[in-house]
């Protein structure tokens, strides 16, 4: 993926490399490296309609439209969504749509709870769409060594992708190396699979958010996320562009909470964006508006 224009005023960018600065300090001056390599395909570029979005972004564009018609634009999107069912109450068969679902659009991934990760991998495999499962969901308050644990049963049940839900408490505490050690467990267990740190982001300030980004590449994720989906809020352009501003062009950055059609989801991808997570995704690729996480 190229790397997209820097849509942040100089502010926010004095606010990035302050935040750097001092997350590094408190981590003992050692640099955030580079995501770790991962098992899985890295996330696809994004395609032409959404280069030339970007481009429109960068020129001040705030939305697009669609025709309301399954476009070609759309439907690329397919490869780059999470099609996500994380409702506590979901049935087996509902899953089984899910992953249906994912098949014929080809989706990145199905996105849900752990239990249901041995019928995804049952359904799944040898299909090219991976199972993607969530560790400390909702809320990321739980202890690592239960992440670490949650981690390593979802590896053994044929998880490909790991979503964690970041300790939204210590970070905006400024507990800095207790978040550190939180994500290096799930990155530990997951064995190389490529891990997404849920960040929160309508919990937090932008200097909180920059911390949760720096700590997540420090760690080794391979990718920050800005929503459960089960919070006040969900993914926005601006918070995008300042955490693709913070990981730089090569991890990932996925938007996800509130994505409902064709056109939010192009956005997204314009800012900075090369995974999406939705309910809506067969909406989102018809060119439709859809309801859901």
């Amino acid at each position: 993926m190229s790397q997209p224009s820097d849509p942040l005023s100089p502010e926010q960018r004095a606010l990035v490399e302050e935040v750097v600065r001092r997350v590094t300090a408190q981590l003992g001056g050692s640099p955030a490296p580079s995501p770790a390599p991962c098992s899985v395909p890295p996330p696809p570029s994004a395609p032409a309609e959404a280069q030339a979005m970007q481009a429109m972004a960068d020129g001040g564009a705030t939305r697009f439209g669609t025709n309301g018609e399954s476009s070609e634009a759309c439907v690329m999107v397919a490869p780059m969504i999470d099609h996500t069912l994380l409702k506590p109450n979901a049935k087996p068969e509902d899953v089984e749509r899910l992953c249906a679902e994912a098949k014929q659009h080809r989706f990145a991934s199905v996105c849900i709870n752990p239990t249901h990760v041995p019928l995804c991998r049952s359904l799944l495999a040898g299909t090219g769409v991976k199972v993607c499962t969530v560790i400390g969901f909702p809320l990321g308050a739980t202890s690592t060594q239960a992440k670490a644990f949650e981690t390593q049963q979802a590896v053994a049940d044929g998880a490909d992708e790991i979503d964690m839900v970041i300790n939204v408490g210590l970070l905006r505490a400024g507990e800095y190396p207790a978040v550190l050690r939180d994500i290096e467990a799930v990155v530990a267990a997951a064995q190389g699979r490529t891990v997404k740190v849920i960040l929160e982001t309508c919990e937090l300030t932008d200097d909180e958010k920059v911390a949760g980004c720096v700590l997540a590449k420090a760690a080794g994720a391979h990718f920050v996320k800005t929503s459960t989906g089960f919070a006040k809020g969900g993914a926005t352009p601006e918070d995008i562009a300042l955490m693709r501003r913070v990981v730089g062009p090569r991890m990932g950055v996925k938007a996800s909470g509130g994505i409902r059609d064709c056109a939010t989801a192009q956005e997204m991808i314009a800012r900075g964006a090369t995974r999406i997570g939705a309910s809506a995704s067969v909406a989102i690729v018809q060119g439709a508006e859809g309801h859901g996480y």
